[in-house]
C-alpha cells in the first residue's frame, strides 16, 4: 500500500495533473451550480479534453469534475430551492429555509465544510479498504438491493411532520406510481403511457424535481405576495446574505453528524446502484431520528445538522462509488458508467487486476481526491459571499429567471415541448399539494427508488424461480427488511406513546 501511495503521489502531484485537477474541480463546481446540469453532463462535456491527455491525468480530471459537481450542486438547492441533481434534493430541506431566514452565507459554509469532510473521509476509507470492500460488495445480491431500497423508502418518516406520516406515505406511493410510467426495463412493454409517444421513455427526474421544487416555489412566491407584487420578496432577499461565521457550538453539534454521515455515505456509495442520492436521503433520515426530541422538529425548518448530513453523505458516496468501478468494473450510476467508458477508451480494464496492471492510475485517482477536496474548499469558501449575492437579485427578476431556467433546463434535455407542458402540470399540482401541507420529498424519493426496486425485485424473482421465500430465507435480505420494519414502526409507537401520555395528563 505504501508503494502504491508513493506512486500515486508522484503521478497526482505532477504539474500537468495539478493543472487539470484544479480545472476539473472548477468546471465541475460551476456546472454543478446550474440547475438541471449534474455530474453526468459535466463529465460528458470533459470527454473531448480528457481524450487528449495521458490516462492517469485524464481520469484524475474527470474524477475531479465528478466530485466537484457534487460539491457545487448544493448551491442552487440552498439559494433558490432548485435541486437539479438528485443527490442534492435532501440538501434543500434545511439549506433553503436557512437562506430564507437570512443565513445563506452560513448555509453555504456548512455545506462546503461538510462536503469537504465527507470527501476527505471517503478518500481515506477508499485508500484503506478498497480491496476488502470490493469483496464485501460482492456479497450483495439483487434481493439485498431490493431490501435496501425498501429501507430507503421507509425513511419517509423523517420527512413527515407531526401527524404527517400518512401524508408522507401517500406521497411516496404517488412517486412509486410515477416511476412506473413508460417502457418496462424487464418486459419491454409500455405502461401507463395513455397512448402517448412522449411518455414511452417515462417521466424525467429533472422534469419532476424542477417542477415540484423550483417552478412550484416560484409560483408559491407569487401567490404569497399578491398585493405588493414582488416587493416583499425583494426586501426579504436583500437582507438574506447573512454571515458565513459558524459558531463553536454549531461546529460541536454538527461534527458527529458529519462523521456518521460520511461513513454511512461511503458504505452506501460502494454498493452498485445505490449512490449519492440514496446516501443523502438515508443520512438525513437517520440524523433526524437520532436528534434529541427538542431538536428533531427543527429539521425541515433550517437545522444545520439537516444540511450537514446529506452534504457529507453524498460527497462520501461519490468517493465510495469508485470502489465497484475500479475494483470490479461495475458502474453504480450513469456518471460512473461514463467514467468506465473513458477507462476502456484508454485501454484500461477496471477490475481486480487493475491494482497490478495499472497501479499508477488506481493510486493516482485516490491520492488526487485528497488534493481535489482541498482545492474545492479553497475555491469555494472565498467565493461564498459572491455566490450568495444571487439573493440580492430583485424578486421581480429572480422569480422569472427561476422559471426561465427551470423550463429551459428541462427543454434542453429532450427538446420536446410536451415535457414543458407536463412540467407546468406537475408544478400546479405541487402548489396545490404544498398548500395542503403534503411534503414533496417523499414523492421524489419514491420516484427515484421505484425503478431500482422494480429492477432488483425482478432479478431476484428470476434467480429464485418466482419464489418469494428469499425475503425471509436469505439472512442479509431478511436483516435489512427487519431493520426497515423497525425504522417504520418505532416512530408510530413513539407517536402512540406520546398521545397516551398526553391523554393521561
Amino acid at each position: 500500500m505504501l508503494d502504491g501511495i508513493l506512486l500515486g503521489l508522484d503521478t497526482a502531484f505532477s504539474a500537468q495533473a495539478i493543472v487539470f485537477l484544479v480545472g476539473g474541480c472548477l468546471a465541475g463546481t460551476l456546472i454543478g451550480m446550474l440547475p438541471g446540469l449534474g455530474p453526468m453532463t459535466a463529465i460528458a462535456l470533459m470527454i473531448p479534453i480528457a481524450s487528449t491527455l495521458e490516462p492517469a491525468t485524464g481520469i484524475i480530471m474527470m474524477a475531479a469534475v465528478y466530485y466537484g459537481a457534487i460539491f457545487g450542486g448544493s448551491t442552487s438547492s440552498i439559494l433558490i430551492n432548485a435541486p437539479g441533481v438528485a443527490s442534492t434534493v435532501a440538501s434543500s430541506f434545511d439549506g433553503y429555509p436557512l437562506s430564507q431566514q437570512g443565513h445563506a452565507g452560513k448555509a453555504l459554509a456548512i455545506a462546503a465544510g461538510a462536503s469537504f469532510c465527507g470527501g476527505i473521509i471517503g478518500a481515506i476509507l477508499l485508500m484503506l479498504g478498497a480491496p476488502v470492500l470490493a469483496q464485501a460488495s460482492l456479497l450483495f445480491q439483487s434481493s439485498d438491493y431490493f431490501a435496501l431500497m425498501v429501507l430507503g423508502l421507509v425513511s419517509v418518516a423523517a420527512f413527515a411532520g407531526n401527524g404527517g406520516l400518512i401524508k408522507a406515505l401517500l406521497m411516496t406511493t404517488i412517486g412509486l406510481m410515477l416511476s412506473t410510467v413508460g417502457t418496462s426495463q424487464a418486459q419491454g412493454v409500455e405502461r401507463f403511457t395513455l397512448g402517448s409517444i412522449d411518455l414511452i421513455d417515462g417521466i424525467s427526474f429533472l422534469l419532476l424535481v424542477m417542477a415540484t421544487f423550483a417552478l412550484a416555489e416560484a409560483l408559491l412566491a407569487v401567490l404569497r405576495t399578491p398585493a405588493s407584487g414582488l416587493q416583499i420578496v425583494e426586501q426579504s432577499k436583500r437582507k438574506s446574505l447573512g454571515s458565513m461565521r459558524i459558531t463553536k457550538q454549531e461546529v460541536r453539534d454538527i461534527s458527529p453528524t458529519v462523521a456518521r454521515s460520511s461513513v454511512l455515505g461511503f458504505i452506501i456509495g460502494l454498493l452498485p446502484g445505490a449512490g449519492a442520492t440514496v446516501a443523502s436521503f438515508l443520512a438525513y433520515a437517520s440524523e433526524q431520528r437520532m436528534a434529541p426530541r427538542k431538536q428533531s422538529p427543527a429539521f425541515g425548518e433550517g437545522a444545520p445538522r439537516g444540511l450537514a448530513a446529506p452534504e457529507a453523505a453524498n460527497n462520501a458516496a461519490a468517493t465510495g462509488s469508485f470502489v465497484p468501478l475500479l475494483t470490479l468494473g461495475i458502474p453504480g450510476s450513469g456518471t460512473t458508467a461514463i467514467l468506465l467508458g473513458a477507462l476502456i477508451a484508454y485501454g484500461i480494464q477496471p477490475g481486480p487486476m487493475l491494482f497490478i496492471n495499472e497501479p499508477a492510475v488506481f493510486w493516482a485517482v485516490i491520492v488526487s481526491m485528497w488534493l481535489g477536496n482541498v482545492v474545492l474548499l479553497v475555491l469555494n469558501l472565498p467565493l461564498i459571499p459572491y455566490i450568495a449575492r444571487i439573493l440580492m437579485v430583485p424578486g421581480r427578476l429572480l422569480l422569472p429567471l427561476i422559471m426561465f431556467f427551470s423550463i429551459i433546463g428541462v427543454y434542453l434535455v429532450s427538446f420536446n415541448t410536451f415535457d414543458i407542458q407536463l412540467m407546468v402540470l406537475f408544478a400546479v399540482a405541487a402548489v396545490g399539494l404544498r398548500l395542503l401541507n403534503f411534503p414533496m420529498a417523499p414523492m421524489i424519493l419514491g420516484f427515484i427508488l421505484g425503478g431500482l426496486m422494480e429492477e432488483n425485485l425482478g432479478r431476484a424473482l428470476l434467480i429464485y424461480d418466482n419464489n418469494w421465500s428469499f425475503l425471509w430465507t436469505r439472512p442479509l435480505t431478511f436483516g435489512i427488511l427487519l431493520l426497515a420494519a423497525v425504522a417504520l414502526f418505532v416512530p408510530l409507537l413513539r407517536t402512540l406513546v406520546n398521545r397516551k401520555k398526553g391523554s393521561d395528563q
